[in-house]
């Protein structure tokens, strides 16, 4: 079931979180909140999810107006990155909590946990009390329990940030595998621009309270709106005045009239990829090759080499930005 969200207003005394932020979300798409923290994200899930109330503004679930609806009548399911869980009941009953309540039937209660607990993969740990299970058991529980009650659409805060890399990385490839299978319309919130470019479908780009950018990882990627976008999503570069991706900089040893000379300060070997940092008329610059290239070009500190962009560089943000304040994913 789709969201749409259409002039959200959201102010915290003088506070502005949200200004006039407009977005539809897609039935069964997995889409990312990303951005800067205090940036907005959180406080645009919680107002779909009936945490917050808007200002001003509409907010629209599977085609009905649910601004002023209560949580429990939106058949939202919500995470929350601390899990929020029962300590003193077991997995089995953490995860059947919301059916209980419901008053369904002790035999459906329990065919619906057991599926739900092999589906996120957890079903050895029924019996165990929250306080038993790693972080990543944990925020498998708690998704679990979101869905239990079969929502409408899936909101997650920050799932994974109280998790270390290791373990993040590994949930978050589980998400997007779990998503596929129950394709319940899906919003998570991160700061983390790889999580998001790895897990979503469409990422909205939120900074300031104003949505910059919404769009899939490649359109976001390839063609920012505006300098925001490019430098929070992805790394870049300064060259002649222009933002550049480093790896869409090519070194050279011969100076032809595309190239800017260059002199090379430190040379990192990164594995396969190595990471060249440059002084380019005294400007500082780094580029992105791989050894095979570092090694041709025998490049190290003090050498001078010719620095140009590949064909496939988008330099600079698009001038007329596709997303600047509100936008529609589409």
């Amino acid at each position: 079931m789709g969201i749409s969200v259409r002039g959200v207003t959201k102010r915290f005394g003088e506070f502005v979180a949200l200004d006039d932020v407009s977005l539809d979300i897609p039935s069964g798409a997995l889409t990312a909140l990303l951005g800067p923290s205090g940036g907005g994200k959180s406080t645009l899930l919680r107002i779909i999810a009936g945490l917050e109330s808007p200002d001003s503004g509409v907010v629209e679930i599977a085609g009905t107006d649910a601004t002023t609806l209560p949580p429990q009548r939106r058949n939202v399911g919500f995470v929350f990155q601390h899990y929020a869980a029962f300590k003193h009941m077991t997995v089995f009953k953490n995860v059947a909590f919301g059916l209980e309540i419901r008053k369904r039937p002790k035999d459906e209660v329990r065919k619906k946990v057991k599926e739900l607990l092999e589906l996120v993969h957890i079903e050895k740990f029924a019996d165990r009390l929250p306080s038993e299970l790693s972080g990543g058991q944990r925020q498998r529980m708690a998704l679990a329990r979101a869905l239990a009650v079969e929502p409408e659409v899936l909101l997650l805060d920050e799932p994974f940030g109280a998790l270390d890399a290791q373990v993040r990385k590994e949930l978050r490839a589980w998400l997007r595998r779990l998503h596929d299978e129950v394709h319940v319309t899906t919003v998570f919130v991160t700061h983390d621009q790889e999580e998001a470019m790895e897990v979503a479908d469409t990422i909205a780009i939120i900074s300031a309270g104003r949505l910059e950018q919404v769009g899939t990882p490649d359109d976001l990627y390839d063609h920012p709106a505006n300098d925001f976008v490019m430098t929070f999503l992805g790394p870049v570069t300064t060259l002649s005045g222009d933002l550049v991706r480093p790896h869409d900089l090519e070194l050279r040893a011969v100076p032809d009239a595309e190239t800017t000379e260059a002199t090379v300060v430190r040379v990192m070997r990164l594995g396969f990829e190595v990471r060249v940092e440059l002084v380019c008329a005294g400007q500082d610059l780094w580029a992105q090759t791989t050894r095979e290239n570092a090694d041709r070009l025998d490049l190290q500190a003090g050498r001078t080499v010719h620095v140009a962009r590949t064909t496939s560089a988008t330099g600079a943000p698009d001038p007329q930005p596709q997303g600047a304040g509100t936008q529609t994913a589409r």
